[in-house]
Order: structure tokens, then sequence, then C-alpha cells
């Protein structure tokens, strides 16, 4: 799994922070001035469920080595901006498949998935020497199969997946997942999701 930001909203007057944008359209709110440090008051909106001034920042990710079983879960989530690599286009004929731990720590399991997979990437390799299109080839790729995925999220919608995503409930991969973009977006706007990042990941 590989998980980077590439973009970040930037604050129209020139300072690069997603808070600083964030903070100005509270201050709008209650038609007051900022006082130079916009976290003070961001953690104050947030504690009082005044989240709608942080869907005015948003942060992009490159996304990659997740599942399609992952990125499924991931594109419930639907106030975001999604751009998937497409297996109707993309040859598939040497796929990456994400592996469980439950499946990587047994031998026996691992024998079973081997075996599994080379069928399934034979199958595909046999439909598309038989001339099907890789749009129909593709139809015996399995959720393991790996994928990239370019994902736009505003601040207020992180929140929402980190608090679903992140909990121990979740499934292993995506809760993998939120935790990265957690670590990163944390650096960026620690005003927003300090509280978070000290629930989940237990850190300072």
């Amino acid at each position: 799994m590989r998980v980077e930001i590439i973009g970040v909203s930037h604050f129209f007057r020139g300072d690069g922070a997603p808070e600083a944008l964030a903070e100005y359209a509270g201050r709008v709110c209650y038609r007051s001035e900022p006082k130079g440090d916009p976290g003070k008051f961001l953690k104050a909106r947030i504690r009082e469920g005044h989240e709608s001034i942080i869907e005015h920042a948003s942060i992009t990710f490159d996304i990659s080595g997740i599942s399609r079983a992952c990125s499924h879960q991931l594109v419930r989530h639907r106030i975001a901006s999604y751009s998937q690599e497409s297996q109707r286009y993309v040859d598939m004929t040497s796929p990456e498949f994400v592996i469980p731990p439950a499946v990587a720590e047994s031998p026996q399991a691992m024998a079973v998935w081997h075996d599994l997979m080379g069928q399934v990437t034979e199958a595909y390799h046999r439909l598309r020497d038989l001339g099907v299109l890789k749009e129909d080839a593709r139809f015996v790729l399995p959720n393991a199969t790996a994928t990239r995925i370019i994902v736009s999220m505003n601040l207020r919608s992180l929140r929402h997946l980190i608090s679903v995503r992140c909990d121990k409930a979740a499934q292993w991969e995506i809760r993998a997942l939120a935790l990265e973009m957690l670590r990163q977006v944390h650096t960026l706007a620690p005003a927003v999701f300090g509280d978070q990042y000290q629930q989940y990941l237990g850190e300072k």
C-alpha cells in the first residue's frame, strides 16, 4: 500500500495552509477577524460540532497497492472525487494481488491462494488470446486485484472517513489505509485532525 498527498487546497489570499481557509470561512460566520493562529479557533468550532467550515479545504491523495475490495469500501464515502485505474482499458495480464494477513500467515492457506490466483491469471491470458476484450476478460479478476485511485476529499469528509474506518471494528485493509491517511493529514492540519490522531494513533 502506498499513500501520497499530491494536492492541498490553498488559501486564496496566499496562505498555503488548509486551516487558514477553514478559519476564514468560520470567521465570516461570526464576523470576527483572524488572530494569526487558526488552530485554537478551529479546535473550538470542531468541539462545538460546527464542521461545515472545514468543508472549504480539501486534500488529494494518490493511493496504490490496495485491493479492489478496499477501493469498493473507499468509494462508498460519497462526498469525494475519485479517479480509478480502469480494468477496462489497462492490460491485466500481470496483475498484482493483495494478500490478507490471515492467508499470508498460513502455509496451507497460501498454497490455496497461489493455486487460485494462478488459475485466475491463466484464465485472463487465455481469454485475451481468444480475442476477448479487456473489458470482458476482467470479469475473472478477483477482489484481491490491486488497484490505484486518486481521491480528493474535503476535511469534513476526511474526518468522517477517519471516524468510521480507523475504528478497530473496521476491516483491516481500509483501516490501515485510513490510519495512514490520518498520519499524513495531521501534519497539514493538526488543529482539524489532532483529536482523531490522539484517539486512533495515541501519539502527541
